[in-house]
C-alpha cells in the first residue's frame, strides 16, 4: 500500500477562486499517481469532481496546515499552476499538477485516482520537528472530534504539549496555541 503524504490541496471553485484544503492522499512510491479520498460533502471533491484538476503541495508550514484543516486558514501567496487550471502556493516546498483520472462515489470517503502532470520543487523542504509532527496530529484530531471520545482527545493534547514545549519554535508554538483555542471554543476543555 502507498503512504499517506499530508500536503495541502489547492482546487478551483465554481466562481474561478482557489479552493485551499488539508488533505493525506496515498502517493505512489514513484510520485506519478495519486489516491485522493476527500469527503462527498466537500469543497474540494465538488471542485475536482467539477473540474479534474488539482494542486497537491508539500509543505513544513505547521500553523498553514492547522488553520487550513480548521478552514480559517487565508490563502497565501500564490500563482497559476503550469499544466492544470489550478494553483501554486508559491511558499510550499514542492507541488504536484495532477489530473483525475478516476472516480469511485461509492463508499463513505469518495476515491479519486490522479496522475501527477507536473511537479517542481519550490525550496528546500526544512523538515518536520517533533513539534510540527505533533501539530500536524493536532490538527488532524481536530477535523475527528465529532468521532473520537473527548478523554482520548484531551489525552492526545496533553501529550502533544509536552512536545511542543520541548521542541517547538515560535510558529509552531502560535500554530498549537491555535489550535488549543478552538479546542476550548468548541466547548470541550
Amino acid at each position: 500500500m502507498d503512504p499517506i503524504l499530508e500536503g495541502l490541496v489547492t482546487s478551483t471553485d465554481a466562481d474561478g477562486r482557489p479552493h485551499l484544503a488539508p488533505m493525506g492522499p496515498r502517493v505512489s512510491a514513484d510520485g506519478n499517481r495519486l489516491l485522493l479520498r476527500p469527503f462527498p460533502t466537500s469543497n474540494t471533491f465538488r471542485n475536482l469532481k467539477r473540474t479534474g484538476e488539482g494542486v497537491l503541495h508539500v509543505t513544513d508550514d505547521a500553523l498553514l496546515l492547522a488553520r487550513a484543516a480548521l478552514g480559517v486558514a487565508d490563502l497565501p501567496a500564490w500563482q497559476p499552476a503550469n499544466l492544470v487550471s489550478g494553483f501554486v502556493l508559491t511558499d510550499a516546498c514542492r507541488y504536484m499538477e495532477f489530473r483525475v483520472t478516476r472516480i469511485d462515489e461509492s463508499g463513505e470517503r469518495v476515491q479519486l485516482e490522479a496522475d501527477v502532470v507536473h511537479a517542481a520543487t519550490l525550496r528546500d523542504f526544512w523538515g518536520f520537528n517533533r513539534a510540527k509532527h505533533a501539530i500536524v496530529e493536532a490538527a488532524i484530531l481536530m477535523t475527528r472530534l465529532h468521532l473520537l471520545p473527548r478523554e482520548e482527545v484531551f489525552a492526545d493534547f496533553r501529550r502533544f504539549a509536552v512536545i511542543v514545549d520541548k521542541t517547538a519554535g515560535p510558529r509552531e508554538r502560535e500554530a498549537f496555541e491555535f489550535l488549543q483555542s478552538r479546542l476550548v471554543a468548541e466547548g470541550l476543555t
